[in-house]
């Protein structure tokens, strides 16, 4: 089979489209033919060696893929060959750990793409246990492009920000991956969202899904903006993508007693914080990672609604894998680039 992999750290121009052996399901496995790949910021760090500094290479990147079963591991009864699937973007590989909730803290948790080959391949394996049936009825290209994204959402949103009804949410960088899909879990679960952009296109991306207030951050204090959206309350929720010198600013944007949920580290891994935002305020600081695969299937239903939905930017071959990587180091995106084989 064809895989775009890596045989060493570095940019873009490291990934290659090669002829690997085409995977065996083992007990329990299942052999998926891949239809689409999603692609994340978190190949690119990935790439660089910024995620995991040591691999085996040649390494095949990717997290996210929806496929089509075409062979059947011993034991397997849960699918049929011919039926689409989506792979889930992390599972412990010790089986015995399967029912550990949430799954990430798992000791065994692997991340394909990470620790296990990934999904830029014509074929993948994947235990049984770890696939979920594509009710949607949606194309492939559409789905493939939600799984990372969408479970950070829903973890991020609903179980550990416990948005609710009439919640007022911010959500930073409305339109990456992770902002896109934050806003439409926090709008599906009728919380009014506010959230931070840094474009004129941007925003107006934002703004189609659901966002009630856009705020251009280069050009405007996020802070006052938020305050004066409150009345002066300050959020309930917020959801930060960004952590480094942006989270401060963020808890100072949370009424007291509010949470902020932090998920990622766009504008950097180091943060200084004041304590007394904390214990004064009562504010609740919280780290997240992705869902499970039970939360996935719970929001099925809006995403075949269309109250959940993927913007894709571009469908491109997977011989492009390491042009879709060029265009995600410049953020030259509007939306998810989606690698067909």
């Amino acid at each position: 089979m064809q895989a775009a992999v890596i045989r060493a750290f570095g940019g873009p121009e490291q990934i290659r489209l090669e002829e690997i052996p085409t995977p065996k399901p083992g007990p329990g496995e299942v052999l998926v033919k891949v239809l689409a790949i999603g692609t994340n910021r978190l190949d690119h760090y990935v790439r660089l060696g910024h995620i995991a500094t040591e691999l085996a290479f040649p390494h095949i990147l990717g997290s996210d893929a929806v496929g089509e079963i075409v062979e059947l591991g011993a034991g397997v009864v849960d699918f049929r060959v011919g039926e689409r699937v989506i792979a889930m973007p992390g599972y412990p590989t010790n089986p015995a750990e399967a029912g550990v909730q949430p799954v990430t803290a798992a000791p065994s948790y692997a991340i394909p793409g990470i620790q296990i080959p990934g999904t830029y391949a014509q074929y993948i394996v994947v235990p049984q246990q770890w696939l979920l049936r594509d009710t949607t009825g949606l194309p492939a290209e559409q789905i493939a492009a939600l799984p990372v994204p969408l479970l950070i959402a829903i973890r991020s949103v609903q179980i550990v920000g416990e948005v609710k009804q009439g919640d007022r949410v911010l959500v930073h960088a409305g339109a990456s991956s992770t902002g896109m899909m934050s806003i439409q879990v926090a709008r599906a679960l009728g919380a009014r969202v506010a959230t931070t952009v840094q474009s004129e296109a941007s925003a107006k991306l934002a703004a189609s899904l659901g966002a009630e207030l856009v705020i251009n951050a280069s050009e405007q204090d996020f802070v006052e903006a938020l305050n004066d959206w409150t009345g002066g309350r300050g959020v309930d929720v917020a959801i930060d993508n960004l952590g480094g010198d942006i989270l401060q600013k963020t808890i100072a944007a949370v009424r007291p007693l509010g949470i902020i949920v932090t998920m990622g580290f766009m504008a950097g891994t180091q943060a200084t914080i004041d304590v007394r935002d904390f214990f004064f305020s009562q504010k609740q600081l919280r780290g997240t990672l992705v869902g499970d695969i039970e939360d996935f299937a719970a929001w099925l239903a809006p995403i075949r609604e269309g109250k959940i939905k993927a913007v894709i930017d571009s469908v491109m071959p997977l011989a492009q894998a390491a042009q879709a990587h060029e265009r995600i180091a410049s953020s030259q995106t509007q939306g998810a680039l989606v690698l067909v084989p």
